[in-house]
């Protein structure tokens, strides 16, 4: 049996689904995984200067401090990997390094208002270019970063390098994070439709979250009073849309929970009580939140596009999908007055399928096999 890695690994913005990302892998890892970390605030400024920081002020940790130095590097699209493995020292400069997408500034969608500076996508194709392996959190991620990579190179006026967005591709895969859930927080959720439905909204409160259709469906449930509470959590900025606050506002009879869960165990007993989860979302990678509220029990409804029908098992996607704002208030109403709810069976049969496919027990150990077929690669190309 080989020998555990040492890996390094470094988060420029230690929030959010990337704390769940690195905080699940260190916890359930067979390697020895040390952390450095930087504060999730200001994310423009962390891929301009992270590097700096983790290849100047990291230095004695990464070289060992004492211990051994590290195998390999796990970071991601916050970091530019081009400046890291630059401004590392030259003992250091040839380290296996693994980019991990969360998601990218090429395809991440534009609030009103907005152009997008796409040197923050040049810094996301030259990590790739830098990094001896990139994982991408799902095909669909993978695949739409390739296309607007290749897009963007397209509009360089001349001397564009041969076959960029192939040699990334060589070196690209699906990775699909690990989610923690414990399975005791399930309780009878499993099987359990509670009187009123209780629907569920698990994303941050901002624009690309795409949330007026979810408003309007609920507007409408709310005027034809038919019953349902509403339980709203994920992350709020102070630049959250205003539109969240007012609707929570307007329909507060309708709400048993609005606004972020900090303790872990007490989130998980909140989705844990809920019985669909829902997504209205124009910008979802992978969506770790609303795997977890499937593991927990919850029902979907989730729109056909994005990494959605990748979460979903085939003989799901017809029912669990929609394909336009109008079906989601359709199929939402239905679900309020409870037609088409998921038998127990179903429920057990997705949250099988889920832990099989993504739960941190069966999903690290995958990610430590790559991390170690970076290294033992490197090692043999050398």
């Amino acid at each position: 049996m080989q020998r555990p890695l040492r890996v390094g690994v470094l988060e420029p913005y230690y929030g959010g689904s990337h704390a769940a990302f690195v905080d699940t892998v260190i916890q359930h890892s067979r390697h020895d995984c040390v952390l450095a970390q930087l504060p999730a605030r200001k994310w423009k400024w962390r891929m301009r200067g992270s590097a700096m920081w983790f290849a100047l002020h990291e230095i004695d940790w990464l070289q060992g401090g004492g211990v051994a130095p590290v195998d390999v590097i796990l970071c991601n699209d916050m970091l530019s990997v081009a400046d890291l493995r630059s401004l590392l020292p030259s003992n250091l400069r040839n380290i296996s390094i693994v980019c991990y997408f969360h998601e990218n500034q090429l395809t991440y969608p534009l609030s009103d208002g907005d152009m997008r500076d796409y040197q923050y996508g040049m810094t996301n194709i030259t990590s790739c270019l830098a990094a001896d392996s990139v994982w991408f959190n799902s095909q669909a991620h993978q695949q739409s970063f390739l296309s607007a990579a290749d897009n963007l190179l397209r509009k360089m006026p001349d001397h564009v390098p041969a076959a960029i967005v192939s040699r990334i591709e060589k070196k690209s895969q699906v990775v699909y994070p690990a989610v923690d859930v414990n399975h005791k927080e399930k309780g009878d959720n499993l099987g359990h439709n509670q009187d009123p439905i209780t629907i569920l909204w698990c994303h941050r409160w901002e624009y690309d979250k795409n949330p007026k259709p979810f408003f309007d469906a609920l507007r409408k449930a709310d005027q034809m009073s038919l019953p349902f509470d509403i339980v709203a959590v994920g992350e709020q900025f102070r630049t959250a849309p205003p539109e969240f606050a007012k609707f929570f506002n307007d329909v507060k009879h309708r709400v048993r929970h609005a606004g972020f869960v900090p303790a872990r165990n007490d989130y998980l007993t909140l989705v844990s009580s809920c019985d669909i989860v829902v997504s209205t979302a124009n910008q979802e990678n992978f969506g770790i939140a609303v795997v977890e509220a499937m593991m927990l029990g919850c029902q979907p409804l989730f729109p056909n596009r994005l990494s959605y029908p990748e979460l979903l098992p085939s003989e799901f996607r017809d029912e669990c999908l929609y394909q336009t704002d109008d079906d989601f208030s359709k199929q939402l109403l239905s679900l309020i007055r409870g037609d088409a709810k998921f038998s127990t069976s179903q429920r057990q049969s997705l949250a099988e399928y889920l832990t099989n496919s993504f739960a941190a027990k069966s999903q690290v150990p995958r990610m430590d096999d790559q991390l170690q077929k970076v290294v033992l690669d490197k090692a043999r190309s050398k």
